[in-house]
């Protein structure tokens, strides 16, 4: 145990609170093993001190006496002693690369003159080695990270003080195994960063790190369009560092247009920034006639990096308009320093504009769990910064901070890092800014832009070269030349012109208005089937008509249209990662479903069967019924459950009006009982119930004997299904409630070992027995979490693979699946898809609530996976 402390008086009251906790726990210390008051001494075979740590002496002078290996194993002993101290030795691989040969499988080669050189500078080197100093939390780090062809070597520094030494901080060195000596440069490279961030990860997880190398590898891992499957890893666990790359050369002003260009985002709208100066940049308007009742939305973000900082923010009405706000800070200060700029500029915006209900957003999980006052606020430069934001917050009558993954906050961290980046004389005002969204090349137009350029068709300039040897007016050389090797793919017969195929079959040119005609009778004519757009321009073509851009058109046409949306085959690949359900101990949380009707019914007239289970231990609960009752289910819930097991945080059921009723409503009122509903028709949301329902109807089937007695199976089918292992969790459902094994009635019959035990037992040493089996029970209920949390990744990684990404926003138009439960007068040509709807709210987990075009919400919000969009 240690206890550190800056200060003798910070000390005292550090070791007080030490001495407490070793009472309260009744722990002893060995004075002869203690030492007080310490500034500096030995620790795991380091010299630590207010400088920093260094290497022991003894070691160094250990190591300097050792005599030259002659054995492998000598060989090995000096390097694994090397290697402990290795973040002291600069370029240790590259200077011990002779000595590592000798460790070669295959020729490992002798002792000869360049390892005698290596073992004596290697020596000679540990007699002045470095210091190496703790980072200091409000300066980012420097790393240089240098590859080679089969070795990579970095540093990991900071500036001191002054600002004008750097002090080392660790030294690595790595050498490529003989895969990675065949990947490319490039490759090598983020390779090497991968490797230096999972060995410094402790240091670069909480500082801006600057890198410094000859190539940028997270230029490359960023920009690239397609990734294998590697670099694609690669590209994810980067994205938890806060890196920059700093060339030695100065920032070129291009960087700028180069982030715009990477940043825009697929729903951003076009909006004009305007930015009258370098410390201001500020857009904003007046809200007109703001929806009553509803909260304003606010993103913000901070930057820091090595050319700057920089803070942006958002605002969002109820009506969905965006209001963006950006400024640049002139002075240093730390990353977490920079998001609380961010908010409070955010928040003094929404004060001007007299908002009074505000969500605050934002993807810094230190701020926002600091100003929820769910985490301690420790530093120094923050206290202040907590403190202004909270008299801010008391000119609102309503306000909550939610944190928010940084994928989601994207607008709000381009302006933050466009301001950090942005260099601008004070004096000189800058242009709006205006962002547009392309969906085609600038040299493509499709048919319906035809009509808007002018009067004539997409071939007129072909056609009057190759009729009159006229080119167009203002036509470079360039032009000239590429409008006569178009020309030469051209027939004219009369008036007509033909565009000659390759097997010099001619097609017919149309302009705008017929190809819209041959695209209408073509796919949904009196002939039409309503095929796919390459089909349908390889139809089209057999047809005998051409034009340039016919391929897109079709393919356009096909997917807009509105009964090929709906009558689209249904999607089966999940849109979403899956996402489990885990309850925290035992009874916490159960889920409940009813099994039936069941035919032919019980000799009792029992036609259904109500199952609970509990989500931690999997026991279930299940009885028999003629109808499964609203009144029926409240009295299973308070005698079987509640008063049998306690009072259950959470229930979770299917949308049964039998389960979802006003008896049911007022149950969970009066006991505190949170009830949740999963999407309709959806029954993988309540997995647990279905696996346990299928597993009964398996072990009462097997068990029946006229198939009318099920109803006297169904208790010894819930005794078997308690007293089985389960895989989800390890062990058996009885033993994690009781914590023993249920006695079988064989081992009554034929005693096992324990019985006969047990029985030998008189009563104070059974009962002595039995308390030690339920002061056991909490280990296995802690071994079944993690054997349910490796279940769990297992299923999840199982099933993930399967993943497609669909995205869904607010306002996006979605074709809602048709549930097979759902009548229609149209029979076996119901279509399988309905809509089209608009997504009002989406969620992160893959719920969207949708409404109908005239605004009406659906009742029940629904899953991505029961949705696709809908192109208008």
């Amino acid at each position: 145990m240690i206890a550190k402390s800056r200060t003798e008086e910070e000390h005292v009251q550090v070791l007080r609170k030490l001495f407490s906790r070793l009472r309260k726990f009744q722990l002893k210390l060995n004075p002869a093993k203690c030492t007080f008051g310490a500034r500096s001494g030995k620790l795991l075979e380091f010299i630590v001190s207010e400088k920093g740590i260094e290497i022991d002496p003894d070691k160094v002078k250990a190591t300097q006496e050792l005599p030259p290996p002659r054995t492998q194993k000598e060989v090995r002993g000096f390097l694994g002693r090397l290697n402990y101290i290795a973040q002291f030795i600069s370029q240790l691989t590259e200077k011990c690369d002779p000595i590592f040969r000798l460790l070669k499988k295959h020729n490992p080669g002798v002792w000869d003159e360049e390892c005698q050189k290596t073992f004596d500078k290697v020596k000679q080197y540990l007699s002045n080695a470095l210091v190496l100093t703790p980072p200091s939390p409000d300066k980012p780090l420097i790393l240089y990270l240098t590859v080679f062809e089969n070795s990579i070597r970095c540093v990991l520094g900071q500036h001191d003080e002054s600002g004008r030494k750097e002090r080392a901080i660790y030294y690595l060195s790595k050498k490529f195994t003989d895969c990675e000596t065949r990947y490319s440069p490039i490759e090598k490279l983020c390779c090497a960063l991968i490797w230096t961030t999972r060995r410094l990860r402790q240091y670069m997880l909480y500082h801006t790190t600057w890198l410094i190398s000859k190539l940028d590898p997270l230029k490359y891992l960023m920009e690239s369009t397609a990734l294998n499957g590697r670099m694609a890893r690669w590209q994810i666990l980067l994205s938890e560092f806060d890196i920059v790359y700093v060339n030695q050369k100065a920032v070129k002003g291009s960087a700028i247009a180069d982030f715009l260009a990477s940043r825009a985002l697929e729903d951003y709208e076009p909006l004009n920034f305007e930015f009258p100066n370098e410390d201001l940049m500020y857009v904003a308007t007046i809200e007109e006639n703001p929806r009553e009742g509803n909260p304003w939305k606010l993103n913000f973000d901070g930057a820091s990096n090595a050319v700057g900082n920089g803070i942006g923010a958002v605002l969002v009405s109820p009506n969905g308009d965006h209001y963006p706000f950006t400024s640049k800070l002139d002075f240093d200060c730390t990353n977490n320093m920079a998001e609380y700029e961010a908010c409070i500029m955010g928040i003094r915006a929404a004060i001007e504009r007299k908002i009074k209900a505000l969500e605050v957003y934002g993807d810094s999980a230190l701020v926002i769990y600091q100003l929820k006052g769910e985490w301690e606020t420790r530093d120094p430069k923050l206290i202040n910064y907590r403190n202004l934001v909270l008299e801010l917050i008391k000119e609102f009558d309503d306000i909550i901070f939610c944190y928010l993954p940084r994928e989601e906050n994207q607008m709000a961290d381009a302006l933050a890092t466009l301001a950090s980046m942005i260099k601008v004389n004070k004096q000189e005002d800058m242009k709006p800014i205006q962002m547009s969204i392309y969906e085609a090349p600038a040299h493509c137009c499709n048919l319906e832009e035809e009509a808007e350029n002018d009067d004539h068709p997409w071939y007129y300039d072909i056609l009057r070269y190759v009729k009159n040897r006229e080119y167009p007016d203002q036509a470079t050389e360039n032009d000239k030349k590429t409008l006569r090797r178009l020309a030469n793919d051209y027939v004219l017969d009369g008036e007509i012109l033909y565009k000659r195929r390759k097997d010099q079959v001619l097609l017919r040119c149309v302009n705008a208005i017929e190809a819209k005609k041959i695209l209408e009778e073509v796919h949904e004519g009196v002939c039409g089937t309503h095929a796919n757009g390459f089909t349908m321009a390889r139809q089209i073509m057999r047809f005998g008509y051409y034009w340039s851009t016919m391929e897109g058109d079709c393919i356009n046409y096909a997917k807009r249209c509105h009964k090929c949306q709906i009558y689209g085959d249904k999607i089966n690949v999940p849109p979403s990662p899956l996402h489990v359900m885990t309850s925290p101990w035992p009874f916490s949380m159960w889920g409940m479903d009813v099994i039936g009707p069941i035919s032919p019914k019980a000799s009792n007239g029992h036609r259904f069967i109500f199952v609970v289970i509990d989500y931690f231990t999997k026991w279930v609960e299940a009885a028999s019924y003629a109808n499964v009752t609203k009144s029926a289910v409240s009295k299973f819930l308070k005698k079987e459950i509640i008063c049998r097991y306690g009072m259950p945080e959470t229930i979770i059921s299917d949308n049964a009006l039998n389960l979802n009723n006003s008896t049911i409503a007022d149950v969970c009122s009066q006991f505190k009982i949170r009830h949740h509903n999963s999407s309709p028709y959806r029954p993988k949301m309540n997995g647990a119930v279905e696996a346990a329902n299928k597993n009964i109807k398996k072990i009462v089937g097997k068990m029946t004997e006229t198939y009318k007695d099920w109803h006297e199976k169904l208790p010894f089918a819930l005794y078997a299904y308690r007293t089985s292992v389960r895989t989800s969790t390890g062990a058996t459902p009885f033993s994690l409630v009781y914590g023993m094994e249920a006695v079988l009635p064989i081992e009554v019959e034929i005693p096992s070992l324990r019985v006969l035990s047990e029985v030998k037992l008189d009563e104070a040493e059974w009962i002595q027995s039995r308390y030690d089996q339920l002061n056991l029970i909490e280990e296995k209920r802690l071994k079944a979490i993690r054997h349910g949390q490796m279940y769990q990744k297992r299923m999840m990684r199982a099933y993930n693979k399967k993943v497609r990404p669909r995205e869904f926003h607010e306002g996006d138009l979605v074709l809602k699946k048709i549930l097979p439960i759902q009548k229609d007068f149209r029979g076996k040509w119901m279509p399988n898809w309905e809509g089209p709807y608009v997504v009002k709210k989406a969620f992160s987990g893959g719920a969207l609530i949708l409404a109908e075009m005239d605004g009406k919400t659906l009742p029940n919000p629904v899953n991505s996976d029961s949705v696709k969009k809908y192109f208008a």
